[in-house]
């Protein structure tokens, strides 16, 4: 199989001169971006154990993400898509990954920033 380099898509300008991408204070960033899940309303649930448990996650996820670096990932995403990347790292909101030798329907990619909107779900060996 013979892979194909694919060019990357540049963002425009954001508001920051030295970025790229949409101001996180702008109302479509809030909107499509929330970077927090407000808190169940009674059923029987304290907020206390809420927070206990969503601190438990996090930190799982974030020894996951700790463990795919440098390792091969499957990406399935929307439209029936599957690439497959060595990771590299995560943005601080986990907005973007940062992938290297991205694999794709239509070619390889040597460094790419995915999107998590458009995951569905992620794997790895470990």
């Amino acid at each position: 199989m013979h892979k194909v380099p694919v060019n990357v898509l540049r963002l425009p300008r954001g508001p920051d001169p030295n970025s790229r991408g949409f101001d996180p204070n702008s109302t479509r960033f809030i909107a499509l971006c929330p970077t927090s899940i407000p808190a169940s309303a009674g059923e029987g649930v304290g907020l206390e154990e809420e927070q206990r448990c969503r601190s438990e996650l996090r930190e799982r996820f974030l020894r996951t993400l700790i463990k795919m670096t440098n390792k091969p990932v499957n990406f399935d995403m929307y439209e029936g898509v599957q690439v497959q990347a060595r990771f590299g790292a995560s943005d601080i909101d986990v907005l973007n990954f940062q992938v290297s030798e991205l694999q794709t329907p239509i070619g390889v990619q040597k460094e790419a920033l995915l999107r998590c909107q458009d995951m569905i779900s992620f794997s790895f060996d470990v």
